[in-house]
């Protein structure tokens, strides 16, 4: 799979947490086996607009990082694991020579859950750091 060029849209670097994204951080991911319904379009646009730079992509949420280098890149890729690894919801990361492209969905449910929006604003908490 091969990454494009990022858009600048997905570049932006924000320097505050939104509101939105600053409740999302502090909760938890809870179990999701299916059953549920995905969040609908009047749910999910709050949420998207409260993490700047994410953008939908179908039934998914994705968002571009760019770094320095490859070595600081890897090093990003590390930590999301680690957040996806706590929160027990995993994420599809594309990793280029500087850039990462990190996806979100709810398998389960075959698209979109709180879930998705929880992690996207972990990790634009540690983009911060």
């Amino acid at each position: 799979m091969e990454l494009s060029q990022p858009s600048r849209e997905c570049l932006v670097r924000s320097t505050v947490l939104t509101d939105i994204a600053d409740d999302l951080v502090r909760k938890k991911c809870l179990p999701c086996e299916g059953g549920v319904a995905p969040l609908r379009d009047e749910q999910i646009g709050p949420l998207l607009n409260g993490l700047p730079g994410w953008q939908r992509d179908g039934a998914k949420i994705c968002k571009d990082f760019r770094f320095k280098d490859h070595y600081q890149a890897q090093a990003f890729v590390n930590a999301v694991a680690w957040i996806s690894h706590r929160e027990d919801h995993h994420p599809v990361t594309v990793v280029g020579y500087n850039t990462v492209r990190v996806e979100y969905w709810t398998h389960a449910i075959g698209g979109l859950s709180e879930n998705d929006f929880i992690c996207a604003a972990k990790v634009d908490a540690l983009f911060e750091l």
